[in-house]
């Protein structure tokens, strides 16, 4: 079999994301479903430098220019990215040895053919190398704004937003919350006993997988180092569904009752469906939708090892009206299309895609998907709207819009949600923020339909 350079794998990721065909969480998994037969250490450094080097970006970049001649936007994309991703092994990888990470990036630039800039990347890399303990980062005192954005990698005008809507403590908080090591949250599954699911937790323990039980929610479990998800005790059974927290707070939120027919209009993966059958007890029905095949088929594949009967599953564009759905829902989950500013720390290149221009953009698809299903709400039943996003104008201000549009009501979700959110839920609206409720940035609110119109 021949050798795998996993420093070049890494290279190839980084090009390929330049382009920005594809996001890098999705990449990145089937680069190491394709390397599945390496080792455990070879698949870990490919996944922590190729997601370190684009979560630390504009913090890499911000080093490389105070040490190359050449700025970092005028660089060839391959010796850009084996720079990136070489200093990113040199400032946070520490018991890597300097000389490992000069001498391979200058292999690798010879073996792509850059033989002329091989003296270049050896240079660049071993100044920076003696010279990490004195880089010069940008003063907090002088400019707040500048050292969040490089010692974050957060481009400066979204620092700028989130200082705005949350000021600069909480600002940066959420930041900081962005570049830890993340977890993946799960949900038991409800019916399971408190010894069947002790007998779980202890068996994800016994393989090397740290479990911590949740502050919220007696049945969810946040996992450290769980790689394969799929291989986990008890996952074949269905005995629990990888879903965040905040996720299942909207489906705690809407109070949904025996006998109720939910309809989730942006449904896939399926977590908060799957999890509206479960409140519904064997009874009622859920119709989930979304927009193509290869989104219901992910819902569908959960829903059968859930063994979630009271299911159905439908390939549905919420964007166009489906008659007979007309006066259905006593329960309407909307979890629109969003900037995705709450996930950020699962998916770190939303930060450099994502424009002022696009926020304004999608609150356009936002109202005309609400505009579209509103009337499929009974009268009196509960439209819960969510994103997974942390912007006034796709959360607050969407709601507002609807409200008035539509003649919609806030419904307090204090009753329905844990103590600690219930002084903010109290006006029918949350808004999670990660750093502060250790959860993604999440919006709900919970608003009923009057039957009034506006």
């Amino acid at each position: 079999m021949t050798q795998i350079n996993v420093r070049e794998v890494v290279l190839d990721i980084l090009l390929e994301l330049s382009g920005q065909n594809e996001y890098s969480n999705i990449l990145i998994a089937g680069v190491l479903d394709k390397y599945d037969y390496l080792d455990g250490k070879q698949k870990a450094f490919i996944k922590r430098v190729s997601e370190g080097t684009v979560e630390r970006r504009i913090q890499l970049d911000y080093v490389l220019d105070q040490y190359s001649k050449t700025p970092v936007t005028k660089m060839k994309p391959l010796i850009r990215e084996l720079l990136r991703m070489s200093v990113y092994q040199l400032l946070f990888m520490e018991h890597i040895p300097e000389s490992a990470v000069c001498n391979e990036a200058v292999k690798l630039a010879k073996k792509r053919g850059f033989h002329a800039l091989q003296g270049f990347v050896n240079g660049v890399l071993r100044n920076i190398a003696r010279g990490r303990g004195t880089i010069v980062w940008p003063d907090g005192k002088k400019d707040f704004a500048q050292r969040l954005s490089v010692m974050y990698s957060m481009p400066l005008w979204l620092v700028a937003h989130f200082t705005k809507s949350y000021g600069e403590e909480t600002c940066e908080k959420i930041l900081r919350a962005f570049l830890e090591r993340g977890t993946v949250s799960v949900r038991l599954d409800e019916r399971l006993s408190s010894q069947e699911r002790e007998m779980l937790l202890a068996s994800w323990k016994a393989s090397g997988v740290q479990a911590q039980k949740d502050p919220y929610l007696s049945y969810a479990v946040s996992l450290r180092g769980a790689e394969g998800i799929r291989s986990l005790a008890g996952y074949r059974e269905g005995k629990f569904a990888v879903q965040d927290v905040s996720s299942m707070l909207v489906v705690e939120a809407a109070d949904i009752r025996p006998g109720d027919t939910v309809l989730d209009v942006c449904a896939a993966p399926g977590g908060k469906a799957l999890h509206a059958a479960l409140k519904l007890n064997d009874t009622g029905e859920v119709i989930a939708c979304d927009v193509s095949r290869h989104k219901t088929e992910k819902i569908e594949e959960n829903r059968a090892r859930l063994g979630m009967e009271n299911v159905s599953v439908r390939v549905r564009d919420a964007r166009e009206r489906d008659a007979s759905y007309v006066g259905k829902a006593d329960v309407l989950l909307a979890d629109v299309p969003c900037s995705g500013l709450g996930v950020i720390g699962h998916k770190q290149d939303i930060k450099y895609r994502v424009t002022e221009q696009s926020l304004e953009e999608i609150k356009v698809l936002q109202k005309e998907i609400i505009t579209n299903v509103i009337d499929y709400i009974k009268p009196g039943g509960i439209l819960m709207y969510s994103t997974c996003t942390m912007n006034p104008g796709e959360n607050e201000e969407t709601v507002e819009w609807s409200c008035e549009t539509f003649g919609l009501e806030p419904v307090s979700m204090a009753k329905n949600l844990p103590e600690v959110f219930s002084e903010e839920a109290k006006n029918g609206m949350l808004q999670l923020l990660p750093g502060i409720h250790g959860t993604d940035g999440f919006f709900m609110a919970k608003l009923r339909k009057t039957g009034k119109k506006a």
